[in-house]
């Protein structure tokens, strides 16, 4: 061969090896990529190129499939009742993409996942259409319903969480104001669009596509002192609900010349950790906190939970409980003021530590995953995410909020007949110098004849509306979690 040829020939030969190397590069390489590339129509085309799996909540779906004209899109998400269970299904949208249970399982419903393929590629030789696979919730019905319908009947703002204490189960999961996903379900340029445009727009004021219950930090207010009464019992600063405390009155926080006021003329002085609680006095639980110290009071948040994102598997934000502060700071921080803020999760948590003998269970809402036959692919167990206290500090910290419902602030939370209530409520300041109206909190658990506790309960409601001197916990919110864990109990009799 001359040299030309030759010449020829090499640069030929290495023209194929690259058309190989990229070819490679790109299928084995590039491939996952590429496949995930918000850009490739092929991909979003063949996701909705036959009806997902479905969510399921007590054995019945709350999501479907629809068929939609003049599109290659050929189906479409459908829901029932989308408003009320936004918060957990999130949308899937041939426009907009999917967020929440419908994104973080979209393997699943899609019929996508790995865990799939022996179906798919069975299904390849019988020449049946992929399925989609189901996810199974760990959500109440009955408690989800009661959960939003006392939110929305309040009107303004909201969230609810119910979670079962022996399991960690997510039982209601409730944000109001809420969207309807089906309005923006497919991929019309009109109806569509029009949709999610409003719902953009609205998100400046109402944030309806806002997963309050997850996602928004909130000042705790009284509803934390069970936090910090726990961990006064858990560093031996008192034993007992009955035994007096060291709370003068007034009390001048320390490192200032500021009284921390009580509201109103309530017996504080030196009052006990039971008496404290079933009238909210700040002075005693801003001493108690003082007197832990900044350590031991952010060493107790944590066990609760506080400082670190929890998934659902939808992510929860993290609530704070902030370090290196001044006495006077963790005196406020010790009653839900200063920088302490909290998902509506994670004082759930702390109630079911609580109504759990002092174990904290991770929180989960996804039961099980199911292949299209309906055989299991995943199952969740329960899982014990700390010990924030004792069994024995536990039910002692049980009988005190128990006396806030029978005695106290949290009355309209009483549930007849053999079922006890213990709670806590909470009239949480925000604002510069508090000048925005408060925010409403109720924290609960039911306990039956037996001892056992099906339900724990936090609830928070924003309210403009109402006039403030109105608002407390006890008025707004504790109304609401007695309808949920009425309808939990309800449903398990």
């Amino acid at each position: 061969m001359n040299k030309p040829l030759r010449r020829i020939a090499i640069f030929c030969g290495l023209l194929v090896l690259s058309l190989l190397i990229r070819d490679n590069w790109i299928q084995y390489v590039q491939a996952d990529e590429l496949k995930s590339d918000k850009d490739n129509r092929r991909v979003i085309i063949e996701r909705y190129a036959t009806p997902r799996g479905d969510i399921i909540v007590d054995g019945k779906p709350i999501t479907g499939s629809k068929e939609t004209a003049g599109s290659d899109f050929k189906f479409k998400r459908t829901y029932t009742n989308g408003p009320m269970w936004a918060p957990v299904t999130g949308y899937a949208s041939q426009a907009f993409g999917a967020n929440q249970l419908e994104n973080i399982e979209d393997g699943i419903l899609t019929g996508n996942d790995d865990r799939l393929f022996f179906r798919n590629t069975l299904d390849m030789f019988t020449g049946d259409e992929k399925e989609g696979g189901n996810v199974v919730t760990t959500l109440n019905g009955a408690a989800q319903k009661a959960a939003y319908n006392g939110l929305k009947k309040q009107g303004g703002k909201g969230a609810v969480v119910a979670l079962d204490p022996s399991t960690g189960a997510i039982l209601a999961l409730a944000s109001y104001p809420s969207y309807d996903p089906s309005s923006f379900a497919g991929n019309s340029t009109t109806t569509d669009t029009e949709a999610w445009q409003k719902l953009q727009k609205a998100n400046n004021d109402q944030d309806p596509m806002l997963n309050r219950a997850l996602r928004e930090t909130y000042p705790p207010g009284s509803t934390f002192k069970v936090v910090t009464a726990a961990a006064a019992l858990e560093n031996e600063l008192y034993t007992s609900a009955d035994e007096k405390t060291d709370s003068p009155l007034p009390w001048t926080m320390p490192g200032t010349t500021t009284v921390l006021p009580n509201e109103g003329n309530i017996p504080c002085k030196n009052a006990t950790l039971r008496v404290a609680l079933q009238y909210s006095c700040n002075t005693v639980f801003g001493k108690v906190g003082s007197d832990l110290g900044n350590d031991k009071m952010l060493a107790e948040a944590k066990k609760f939970g506080f400082g670190e994102e929890h998934f659902t598997p939808i992510r929860s934000s993290a609530s704070v409980f902030s370090e290196d502060m001044a006495p006077s700071e963790v005196a406020l921080s010790s009653i839900g003021q200063f920088n302490t803020a909290a998902t509506p999760l994670q004082m759930a948590m702390v109630a079911s530590a609580i109504a759990n003998d002092g174990s904290l269970m991770k929180p989960y809402m996804v039961d099980e995953l199911q292949a299209p036959s309906l055989d299991p692919i995943e199952k969740t167990e329960p899982e014990k995410l700390s010990q924030p206290l004792s069994a024995k500090n536990a039910q002692i910290l049980q009988s005190m909020m128990e006396t806030v419902v029978k005695d106290g602030t949290g009355k309209n939370a009483q549930i007849g007949g053999d079922i006890t209530v213990g709670g806590k409520t909470g009239t949480a300041q925000h604002g510069v110098d508090n000048s925005e109206k408060p925010y409403a909190w109720f924290l609960s658990y039911a306990k039956l004849a037996d001892g056992s506790s099906p339900v724990a309960v936090a609830v928070v409601v924003e309210d403009d509306s109402a006039v403030r001197d109105d608002i407390s916990g006890g008025g707004l919110a504790a109304p609401i979690a007695k309808n949920v864990m009425e309808a939990v109990i309800n449903s398990k009799q």
